[in-house]
């Protein structure tokens, strides 16, 4: 099944899943911002501000709905939210049903997305023949895909079996494949479940290949344009504060809590996400061919996109991007 046609069918009931953390501020907004948002750690980091009141300071309303990855994409799709925080090649899929278009760059993936493989399989080379479990269409299959090529392994060389994201620790665990792809916390737990597993590819292979951001509808973002300009502003203060060591333990303590684990047992998800500065993103921000560039790297993910049947022909994949709230921002604090 495609993502696309996954999303389709998934739409009418995402809005049953969320869980708002609101952020109250009483202003000229009709409606607060709806924000859909998942387990990624780079998402997951909108709780500080949530907590510590950076909206409300900020003069903006925003309701944050808490998700499963694909329910809040596919809320988004059916209009029940403003904005989501999804992967750039995510954008494209959803953006099928509704477009959006990406004001933020949070992180890249620097590791939280792996290619997991068991005991037997020393390298990516010895892949060739096998099976590897991978929900098809989705990024952790093109991390995957990226892997093989980067190794000179033919991508149908390997046998695909389709598995839901949240299912491949088990699947591991079967023996059924020689190696999973998914991202974090699935990752981790495949690696928990088949001792002696290893990653041998992983997003910090590849730098850039997975950027997560937040997108907002076209509509929402000209009828909202300057609450969507303090929204960045708030991002932003959120990356302040992380940036700080100081800050570490009460950062962790916030992001573990939201996802109901230990700060101790958070840290390596947060470490596999590289957050990017406001310096950083500008640079990402810049057009460019490869993927130290969000173009170059939405460019990649349309291709495959394409190839993998999420939709039939290339989409216009730079509408997806607007850098000018972030731009306007950086003028602002110069």
């Amino acid at each position: 099944m495609t993502r696309f046609k996954s999303l389709i069918r998934r739409a009418a009931a995402a809005a049953l899943t969320g869980v708002l953390a609101v952020a109250p501020f009483t202003s000229a907004q009709a409606d607060p911002l709806k924000i859909g948002y998942s387990d990624w750690p780079g998402w997951v980091a909108w709780e500080i501000a949530i907590q510590k009141g950076w909206f409300d300071e900020a003069g903006v309303e925003v309701e944050f709905a808490w998700f499963d990855y694909v329910a809040s994409m596919d809320a988004y799709a059916a209009g029940q939210l403003d904005a989501v925080c999804m992967t750039n090649g995510d954008a494209l899929v959803t953006g099928t049903a509704k477009p959006s278009v990406a004001i933020i760059i949070n992180d890249y993936s620097n590791g939280n997305d792996m290619l997991v493989a068991t005991p037997d399989i020393k390298s990516v080379k010895d892949l060739e023949g096998k099976k590897i479990g991978a929900e098809l269409g989705f990024v952790a299959h093109l991390l995957a895909i990226t892997a093989l090529e980067e190794n000179g392994i033919a991508v149908d060389s390997v046998e695909w079996v389709n598995t839901p994201t949240d299912k491949t620790p088990a699947m591991l665990s079967s023996g059924n494949v020689s190696a999973i792809a998914a991202w974090q916390p699935n990752s981790g737990e495949a690696l928990k479940a088949v001792p002696g597993s290893t990653p041998i590819f992983t997003s910090a292979d590849a730098p850039g290949i997975i950027y997560d951001v937040l997108a907002v509808s076209p509509e929402s973002l000209a009828e909202n344009r300057a609450e969507w300009a303090k929204v960045v502003a708030v991002w932003y203060r959120v990356v302040d504060y992380l940036k700080d060591e100081d800050n570490w333990d009460d950062a962790l303590a916030i992001l573990a809590a939201r996802v109901q684990i230990s700060p101790a047992e958070y840290e390596p998800f947060f470490q596999g996400t590289y957050i990017l500065s406001l310096e950083e993103a500008l640079k990402v921000w810049e057009e460019g061919d490869g993927l130290s560039s969000i173009y170059g790297s939405t460019d990649y993910s349309n291709k495959f996109n394409v190839e993998y049947e999420a939709y039939d022909s290339p989409l216009e994949y730079k509408t997806y991007l607007d850098p000018s709230l972030t731009l306007e921002y950086a003028k602002s604090v110069k």
